[in-house]
């Protein structure tokens, strides 16, 4: 714990991936103070024509109000 899901496009490198979950990773253990054992990272990969109704509906408009960075 804490469990964190990136869902972003195709089309992003392992590399870049990596990367950003080592950023995940250690930001999580110096802001929330757990070890490096206790966090997880994980990425859904998304169709642009399937990120209306899979991403933006139910985790951004739906849940606006317990987002702490809002898109725009």
């Amino acid at each position: 714990m804490p469990h964190v899901i990136v869902k972003l496009w195709h089309g992003k490198s392992e590399h870049q991936k990596g990367r950003l979950t080592e950023t995940i990773t250690n930001g999580v253990m110096e802001t929330l103070g757990y070890g490096e054992d206790a966090v997880s990272v994980g990425f859904e990969e998304v169709a642009p024509a399937d990120w209306t109704a899979e991403v933006y509906e139910p985790d951004i408009a739906g849940k606006w109000t317990t987002l702490t960075k809002q898109p725009g």
